[in-house]
């Protein structure tokens, strides 16, 4: 089993950047696949990021691609997500999550494990 700690939310003016951190227990960290979702008020769990075991193969959603970088270190056991260039659109709930296995996916359904998810606001 993992267990999921993130960090890094908080309140930030459009066009700025922030970095989530998402800190991962367990010793095999390397077998799981990883992502980011998040939750706007009012709407479901949408996906953002993923990235395989090894951090070789990432995916974004369109709306995040080119401001946003997933990564991995399966040494120190997090996943992180860069967000630069944010909008008021960005404000949201988010989430880590992480499966066992090699690959990751889009669908919220993949994951079994999830972090209890933080806070990132961006002001207009």
């Amino acid at each position: 089993q993992v267990q999921l700690v993130e960090s890094g939310g908080g309140l930030v003016q459009a066009g700025g950047s922030l970095r989530l951190a998402c800190a991962a227990s367990g010793r095999t960290f390397s077998a799981y696949a990883m992502a980011w979702f998040r939750q706007a008020p009012g709407k479901e769990r949408e996906f953002v990021a993923s990235i395989n075991w090894s951090g070789g193969s990432t995916d974004y959603t369109d709306s995040v691609k080119g401001r946003f970088t997933i990564s991995r270190d399966n040494a120190k056991n997090t996943c992180d997500l860069q967000m630069d260039s944010l909008t008021p659109e960005d404000t949201a709930i988010y989430y880590c999550a992480a499966r066992p296995g090699a690959g990751s996916s889009s669908s919220a359904a993949f994951y079994g494990y999830w972090g209890q998810g933080t806070q990132v606001t961006v002001s207009s």
